[in-house]
């Protein structure tokens, strides 16, 4: 954010960000006794997308780029599994997750995109 540097031009770097910061909208609705459990895990994992992304776009090696994408898009598998069971156990509703559910899918597709570019 300070330093200003490339990767935070990038579309999957705004996409992530947005996608942990609704993550935290959407979790704020959840119950209190899962405040230390499911909340904290889906943010850490929403942050966690975002975060390997920086720290991955300041490495050198293509391989090392690759490797924190990877992390990165594990990351986001987590929060969409982790949804899945809030859902299921109607912590949120489909209206709440619209955008959210968005955000999964288009960051997905742009990390995938991303992998296979460094990958050849």
């Amino acid at each position: 954010m300070l330093l200003q540097l490339a990767h935070t031009k990038l579309d999957i770097f705004n996409a992530t960000q947005d996608l942990a910061v609704e993550c935290y909208h959407v979790t704020k609705a959840f119950p209190n006794d899962e405040k230390f459990a499911l909340v904290q895990q889906l943010r850490r994992a929403a942050v966690s997308v975002h975060l390997n992304i920086a720290e991955g776009c300041s490495r050198k090696s293509e391989v090392e780029r690759r490797r924190y994408l990877e992390i990165s898009r594990g990351f986001l598998i987590e929060v969409d599994a982790a949804i899945g069971i809030a859902y299921r156990l109607s912590y949120c509703d489909t209206k709440d997750i619209n955008k959210l559910g968005e955000l999964i899918i288009s960051c997905f597709k742009q990390l995938s995109a991303m992998i296979n570019h460094h990958s050849n």
